[in-house]
């Protein structure tokens, strides 16, 4: 499976080109599916409903399925949190994964980098940024890309894994 990153630190605009990417790519009859890091605490089930009444109850997995999708939610318990590979094995096979955030991680990645947030790049400490997608122009040693121009940034991914 291919993979391509978009890191950058908070505010940079990771999230708005993840979609904008996902939309362009699948647009040119890509499959793409995405994986979103979250450095925080987060669910997507509600207090009350049956599913969430499960998952309190002690249930380890809860499978939450109708005929328009179905999410399997896991609960680590004391468990530690899976790595991005392990995440990984459990997608469906497709043509492209966007992964939103772990920046550590050794896959390539094009880094959304917006002037207003003051903070630094981190492309030139990092090989694995192959590209940087910015709202201001930039001198480093690889591809700078406008933050708003997508489809150069889509031409760039698919040229990097091959698609």
């Amino acid at each position: 499976m291919r993979i391509y990153g978009v890191v950058g630190w908070k505010n940079a605009g990771k999230t708005g080109l993840m979609e904008r990417l996902v939309t362009e790519i699948t647009g040119r009859g890509h499959s793409v599916s995405t994986v979103k890091h979250a450095h925080h605490s987060f669910d997507v089930d509600h207090e009350g409903k049956d599913s969430h009444r499960h998952r309190v109850a002690g249930a380890r997995e809860v499978l939450l399925a109708s005929r328009s999708r179905f999410a399997l939610m896991h609960e680590l318990r004391d468990a530690s949190e899976p790595t991005l590979d392990d995440l990984l094995t459990r997608l469906s096979p497709v043509d492209l994964v966007l992964v939103e955030g772990y920046k550590r991680d050794g896959h390539p990645k094009v880094e959304a980098h917006r002037a207003v947030t003051g903070n630094p790049l981190i492309a030139p400490d990092d090989p694995t940024v192959r590209a940087v997608a910015s709202d201001t122009a930039l001198d480093l040693d690889r591809p700078v890309f406008d933050l708003d121009d997508t489809r150069a940034i889509a031409d760039f991914i698919l040229s990097e894994v091959g698609l």
